[in-house]
């Protein structure tokens, strides 16, 4: 991991999930959520779009800090890196995918929702990890009891995270930033209304332990 795989949960308190359908909204996106204070930006790799998507946005987003999610094969982590991504998400993760990632060069966050799989990763040398899906499988208590018995490990909580319990998330020691998609309501993007999201991604910036957006 290089040294910008030490700061990538330390970017901003969130990092926006985006899941684009047409490539032309990417750098427009990008532009939005960076001028409101989320640099950090994860595009899935949910829609034919999203190589393009993330190529755009490394071109033409000088600002942004563009990375891939939903990661799950060798062959995305090398597609990903040569489009430009900056960091990898996966939602789980195996030893091959695992090695892919970090013979990538880039930040990786792989994922994780037991406490057998994160001290699995810490045998391995990774410290930092994606706690997915948040919610569901166990929320802050579940974190909150990890700290204890595993301070080593920090996390990017995804999966039913919205403005109402972000601040619960952040509040934790072991938590760095939480991913979520409320800054980019669907029918803000149909109607290219980036004014609007950058509103929201400068809310959803300003968040910390015990504040609230809406």
């Amino acid at each position: 991991m290089d040294a910008m795989a030490s700061s990538l949960l330390d970017l901003a308190p969130v990092v926006p999930v985006v899941v684009l359908d047409d490539a032309a909204d990417a750098v427009p996106l990008a532009r939005a959520l960076v001028a409101g204070g989320l640099p950090a930006i994860e595009v899935t790799l949910r829609t034919p779009v999203a190589l393009d998507a993330i190529r755009a946005i490394a071109d033409g987003v000088p600002g942004a800090v563009v990375g891939a999610g939903t990661v799950i094969t060798p062959e995305q982590v090398a597609e990903c890196v040569v489009a430009g991504a900056r960091f990898l998400v996966s939602p789980g993760w195996t030893d091959v995918l695992l090695e892919a990632m970090r013979a990538s060069g880039v930040p990786f966050l792989p994922g994780v929702s037991t406490t057998s799989e994160v001290v699995a990763l810490l045998e391995r040398g990774v410290r930092e990890m994606k706690f997915f899906p948040a919610q569901a499988a166990g929320g802050t208590a579940y974190l909150k009891s990890l700290a204890g018995p595993l301070p080593q490990a920090r996390f990017c909580p995804t999966g039913g995270i919205g403005p109402g319990n972000a601040p619960e998330y952040l509040a934790l020691p072991n938590v760095g930033c939480v991913g979520g998609t409320w800054m980019l309501p669907a029918d803000a993007i149909a109607a290219r209304d980036w004014g609007r999201i950058e509103a929201l991604a400068r809310a959803a910036a300003g968040l910390s332990a015990g504040a609230t957006c809406r």
